[in-house]
């Protein structure tokens, strides 16, 4: 394993294709890093020593184009690799801050064991990032499961540590998520209900019957749609936000998708417009 790489000031001329950028030794390694990982399909964009970003709209300027991020370095130079995480990446990740945080550290003992092979990273505070697939609709969350235990999701990133040298502690494929801990990130589904509880609303029906009738390959993406929607009714105080939740489950298990997927897709749509 090679050591972390050390941050310098000093600037010099460096050379990235047919472009010549004046960096510290540092801002190129970390550029040289972000290409090396959009190449492979992982969004990148600068991130100060501090961990904030450098550029201006944070990970919203990510990207995987090795031209726009030559760009973005030349403007707003960092020495550390920010990825964003949720849909975006298709990743999100259990941070866990170990040093800090006793608690933290007793429930990685304690579980660490019952955690699927997947991708792993140490941090530069000595503890780790413990990469999923992204669970839809999941959003970032601080110490819901145990102090110090923190989720990257939606609307998260996250610093790729491995580009100033950290350790890479697994380099397993993505696992997804153990339902145990998404049961404590997000409340359970409410049960799949025989019976109509759609009120009388001709335009809620018709969103309904599209969920219940999606095909196959389209199910998910009817429902979030659907669901913003309705979403929209909640934020008009048309319709209240457990009705809402009831109706969309309903309607989810009908067209035969998994509870638990309807139920962050549901509130993932009602999130995405505002009733939530």
């Amino acid at each position: 394993m090679s050591e972390p790489r050390q941050n310098t000031t000093e600037a010099d001329t460096q050379d990235f294709g047919d472009r010549s950028l004046r960096l510290s030794a540092a801002e190129a390694h970390a550029l040289a890093a972000a290409l090396e990982l959009a190449g492979r399909g992982i969004a990148c964009f600068p991130c100060r020593e501090s961990k904030a970003p450098a550029c201006s709209h944070g990970f919203k300027d990510a990207t995987t184009d090795s031209g726009t991020l030559i760009n973005i370095w030349a403007k707003h130079p960092g020495v550390l690799v920010g990825t964003p995480t949720g849909k975006v990446s298709g990743f999100d990740v259990l941070d866990l801050d170990l040093a800090k945080h006793p608690e933290a550290a007793s429930w990685w003992q304690a579980n660490r064991s019952r955690m699927p092979q997947t991708r792993t990273h140490r941090t530069r505070s000595g503890g780790f990032h413990v990469f999923f697939h992204h669970a839809a609709g999941l959003r970032n969350s601080a110490g819901k499961i145990a102090r110090g235990v923190d989720v990257r999701a939606a609307g998260g990133y996250v610093i790729w540590w491995p580009a100033i040298g950290l350790e890479v502690v697994s380099d397993a494929a993505l696992a997804t998520w153990p339902e145990s801990l998404l049961n404590i990130l997000e409340p359970p589904p409410v049960p799949c209900r025989a019976g109509s509880i759609v009120p009388d609303d001709h335009a809620l029906t018709g969103l309904v019957r599209a969920i219940a009738n999606a095909p196959v390959g389209q199910r998910n993406g009817i429902l979030f749609w659907a669901s913003c929607r309705v979403g929209q009714r909640v934020r008009s105080k048309m319709l209240d936000e457990a009705t809402a939740l009831a109706i969309l489950q309903e309607a989810g298990c009908r067209a035969g998708l998994p509870s638990t997927e309807v139920h962050r897709t549901a509130l993932s749509g009602l999130r995405s417009s505002g009733g939530r």
